[in-house]
């Protein structure tokens, strides 16, 4: 669950920083070149996919916490049960 979390986070922080890293002057964009322009779109597409996939890590995070407390419910009436079981055979 935290690991999943940590690495979606880690995973979101490395692409912002290549994203950060790559940012230079704000220049008029007619004069930019094809080059320069489909890295432009490169480095916003990276920067939205990391947001993504930081969205897509919480929502699994938390599904598996809920399967967690699931199974802990399920363990502890079966726990019981079989106490109770127990304690109809003394």
């Amino acid at each position: 669950m935290k690991s999943n979390k940590t690495l979606m986070s880690v995973l979101a922080i490395g692409m912002l920083s290549v994203v950060l890293s790559a940012c230079q002057k704000n220049e008029n964009t007619a004069e930019k070149g094809p080059a320069e322009k489909a890295g432009q779109q490169l480095d916003q597409a990276a920067a939205k996919a990391a947001v993504e996939i930081n969205k897509i890590g919480e929502q699994a995070g938390k599904a598996l916490e809920k399967a967690g407390e699931k199974i802990q419910g399920a363990s502890k009436d079966a726990q019981t049960k079989n106490a109770d079981a127990k304690d109809a055979q003394k």
